[in-house]
């Protein structure tokens, strides 16, 4: 592992080259709804087109619609960890498929009525949001977890202050493997880019098939390589822009 940007992986026209959004891109804020990819990184972004052309993907947990609302569609976008895929300039689809009523209605009731907890509706995902109530962590997987136990349509997945509740095929790892099958990304090395639970699954599908995975931030990780914030990210991405 290293905190040394010279020391990652240094991109060049046979890389594929796959983000995470929130917490990898952009800085995680209390309010996911106020989170926007900054300036300086949308620049860097723009900087490293003639590189590597149209295989720059953006993989997020977010709905496809929201994602995509928050990034330039220019690049490739896969929202719903991977259920969901747009590429360069297409629109994505007007409509969100909701979480089966069932599934939404016992997410409603565990967290009814407690302080500082929301949810937040991302297509077929339910996010459970506990940031400003962190002692609630425990409680609510363990509760999701029991809730969801005799569904095997649906899991749960623990995050930072987060905890989805998510169709069972959706895996980021899936996603980008499914996109390195097909041009632009066929036959490029992948670098992924993630910090949370759900980027693990993608960082050890890269890291399979040969290519080089970066984690964003302190925990265990199968990455090879690990900065501090998405500072970092943007700081390494414009230094890639340079070559």
């Amino acid at each position: 592992m290293t905190t040394d940007l010279s020391a990652l992986p240094r991109l060049d026209e046979r890389h594929a080259l796959f983000l995470d959004f929130d917490g990898t891109l952009a800085p995680i804020q209390d309010d996911p709804d106020t989170v926007i990819l900054p300036a300086k990184t949308r620049q860097a972004l723009a900087a490293l087109e003639p590189l590597l052309g149209d295989a720059i993907a953006i993989i997020s947990g977010r709905d496809i619609r929201d994602l995509s609302a928050r990034v330039p569609l220019a690049y490739w976008r896969a929202g719903g960890h991977g259920l969901d895929i747009c590429g360069p300039d297409e629109a994505p689809p007007a409509m969100p498929t909701a979480a089966p009523r069932a599934i939404i209605n016992a997410v409603e009731m565990i967290v009814h009525g407690l302080d500082g907890v929301r949810i937040e509706h991302k297509g077929p995902v339910l996010a459970v949001h506990y940031r400003q109530a962190p002692d609630l962590g425990p409680m609510l997987i363990a509760r999701l977890e029991d809730t969801l136990a005799d569904n095997p349509d649906y899991k749960v997945q623990a995050g930072k202050m987060v905890i989805e509740a998510k169709p069972a095929n959706a895996n980021k790892g899936k996603a980008v493997e499914v996109m390195l099958s097909h041009a632009p990304f066929l036959d490029r090395t992948a670098i992924m880019v993630g910090d949370d639970t759900t980027d693990e699954d993608a960082f050890k599908v890269v890291n399979r098939l040969g290519g080089q995975s970066i984690k964003v931030g302190s925990g265990e990780t199968a990455a090879g390589y690990r900065v501090d914030d998405p500072q970092d990210v943007t700081n390494w991405l414009i230094e890639q822009g340079k070559r």
